[in-house]
């Protein structure tokens, strides 16, 4: 998925253009934040049970607890909009880009090389551990053909692919990469206004862009609209597979790792300039190396996070889910 994204990104922002259409990347700082935010959204995953596009994606299916992980989502958004001034105001170093500083092939090689240093490194790991490699699950069961296309389950190769693509389509309508997390921020925000807060002293907000936001119809935020489309798109799915069946009885230990997981993803995402989808997906395919610092910091987090899901009676996990890193 990356390496397709870093071969379509790094020309085209290079260029600064794409089909008539200004783009730009999202590349920002080094910082204290960054290393913060992502490792609270690492562990915000695990707890939470899910990324900001899981979320979306497993309320869409029908998921009643990860409502209470996506309200408190919006809640910690809103809160790390208000202290966001002050994480930024800690040391930092400079954003960098490798499409800036090698050009788009040397940024192109750059990254592939790194790609496949993990790849070496994680393979070697796993077969030390396990003796072999972990294997796709597949079954006699499973729909072929135009079924497997509308019910599922996709090849993990056929996600990435498409992942990476419709990235590159987001770019070329949006003008910037795949976002996700902002919307919760804007949606927590306006109600949070609604009930007669003011937050124009706040330093997230007196931005252009962000100000511009806050005070427009929601339905102006491509983000927004986009988010609702994850919503409903999981919505079909999950219809076409038969699989939608919300359960409304959630356990008490359950229901608290939802609210402090959702708290951490929201307020996280912030510190860190996005999720795993803005930051990691979107950094790295921009070539900005907070990408990769966001990797480091939310995988360490996702280690932490499954070492206290038994606490919470939510079922332990062998790894760090490969929906919630891919």
């Amino acid at each position: 998925m990356l390496a397709i994204a870093v071969v379509l990104f790094f020309p085209v922002l290079a260029g600064g253009s794409l089909w008539g259409q200004e783009v730009s990347g999202f590349v920002s700082p080094l910082g204290t934040s960054v290393v913060v935010g992502a490792f609270l959204f690492g562990l915000g995953m695990q707890l939470g049970g899910g990324c900001a596009s899981g979320t979306l994606f497993t309320v869409g299916g029908g998921n009643a607890r990860m409502m209470i992980t996506l309200i408190f989502f919006c809640v910690g958004s809103v809160i790390g909009t208000a202290h966001f001034s002050w994480w930024q105001s800690l040391p930092s170093l400079p954003a960098v880009s490798l499409v800036d500083s090698f050009g788009a092939l040397g940024g192109i090689i750059v990254s592939l090389v790194l790609f496949a240093i993990i790849v070496v490194v994680t393979r070697t790991l796993e077969k030390r551990r396990h003796g072999s490699l972990e294997k796709a699950a597949v079954t006699d069961s499973q729909p072929r053909g135009l079924s497997r296309f509308l019910r599922g389950p996709w090849p993990l190769l056929a996600g990435a692919v498409a992942l990476a693509l419709l990235n590159f389509a987001t770019l070329a309508l949006a003008g910037r990469p795949w976002g996700i997390t902002s919307a919760f921020a804007l949606w927590g925000t306006k109600a949070y206004t609604a009930l007669g807060f003011d937050v124009s002293d706040w330093g997230y907000w007196q931005a252009a862009g962000n100000a511009k936001a806050l005070a427009a119809p929601l339905y102006h935020d491509i983000t927004t609209v986009m988010n609702i489309g994850i919503i409903v798109g999981a919505l079909a799915a999950a219809l076409l597979a038969g699989k939608f069946a919300p359960k409304w009885n959630i356990p008490l230990r359950s229901l608290v790792a939802a609210v402090l997981g959702g708290l951490m993803l929201g307020y996280g995402a912030r510190l860190a300039f996005g999720c795993n989808i803005g930051a990691y997906f979107g950094g790295i395919a921009s070539g900005s190396l907070h990408g990769w610092l966001w990797l480091v910091a939310a995988f360490a987090g996702n280690m932490l996070g499954v070492r206290l899901r038994p606490f919470f009676s939510l079922a332990p996990r062998k790894a760090v889910s490969r929906a919630d890193l891919a």
